[in-house]
């Protein structure tokens, strides 16, 4: 069953998953458009993963319903995967066989392919295997490796890509390789990246929703759940003069004062308050000289600890 959507290309109506008693998923609801990069976080058994099993068609809900461009994940399975181009966790590779030959393979899934040569010339240089594409699979490293299942996801072009944890276990420099590499494609594609690496999100992705226990509990862009995640704002100033933490206290709306290096506060007001121009006052009463003044704005791993907090 196909339903027309102008905008949405994946929408996720109350998905329940059950596996026996324990429920990895509980009516959980989501709509994501056309072009979004968006991170799917949680702690370790949240549920990401079967929420993308579920969008890929390997998985049935329990309940509710899932529709990929307008087509039942469950209903129109074939459809969908034509859509869908998808990188698992862990990346299902045939290692007897050499790379250019492996994505021949692949591209002949896809019935709509067309000239096959043209194809995997252009996936082997957007994905930089161009020099690997005689070697066998199995003679690689992993970030080659990774590299591989990202070009198999990408061999049919499709519209949306879902990656689950793509950057896994890869050194420093091919996980930047690899985000370079989907950075790219978030700009004409739609892609859903679990991962537990948040700088990843920070660099890579327009929106967050997090999950726990089965659960969103929270789905934003990462500016406005920074704001969401704390009853407070954070200011970093530093004075020319010594100031003692009793005298920071008497600024207004100033709940907490912590000295983090020799003329440095670290400042946490009460509730949401903008005290910087409180701090100058201060500042030109008690004649002390602000050397700098900042709002801090909280890195994704401190949301994330917050909103997820035992």
């Amino acid at each position: 069953m196909h339903i027309s959507y102008d905008m949405a290309t994946v929408e996720v109506k109350n998905i329940s998953k059950l596996y026996g008693k324990q429920k990895a998923l509980d009516g959980i609801s989501l709509q994501i458009n056309k072009g979004e990069v968006v991170g799917l976080l949680g702690p370790n058994g949240a549920g990401k993963s079967t929420l993308m099993k579920i969008l890929t068609s390997y998985l049935t809900p329990t309940s509710g319903q899932a529709l990929i461009n307008g087509y039942d994940v469950q209903e129109s399975a074939f459809q969908v995967k034509q859509l869908i181009g998808y990188l698992p966790e862990h990346n299902p590779l045939y290692s007897e066989m050499y790379v250019k030959e492996y994505l021949r393979f692949t591209l002949k899934m896809y019935p709509s392919y067309k000239d096959a040569g043209k194809t995997i010339r252009e996936i082997l240089s957007l994905t930089g295997l161009e020099p690997e594409q005689h070697k066998l699979i199995g003679a690689l490293s992993k970030g080659y490796r990774q590299r591989i299942g990202l070009a198999q996801a990408l061999i049919h072009n499709p519209d949306i890509l879902i990656l689950d944890e793509p950057t896994s276990g890869l050194d420093p420099n091919q996980i930047v390789d690899i985000r370079k590499i989907i950075s790219d494609l978030g700009k004409e594609k739609t892609v859903i990246l679990s991962t537990h690496i948040m700088q990843e999100v920070e660099a890579i992705c327009d929106r967050v929703i997090i999950i726990d226990k089965g659960k969103i509990i929270a789905d934003d862009t990462t500016e406005n759940l920074s704001k969401l995640s704390s009853g407070s704002l954070e200011f970093s100033v530093e004075f020319k003069e010594n100031v003692t933490e009793e005298e920071v206290l008497t600024i207004p709306h100033v709940a907490k004062a912590r000295l983090v290096s020799e003329k440095v506060w670290l400042i946490e007001t009460e509730g949401k308050k903008d005290i910087r121009e409180h701090i100058f006052r201060f500042a030109v009463a008690s004649k002390y000289n602000v050397l700098s003044l900042s709002q801090n704005e909280l890195k994704m791993e401190d949301v994330f600890r917050r909103l997820t907090k035992q």
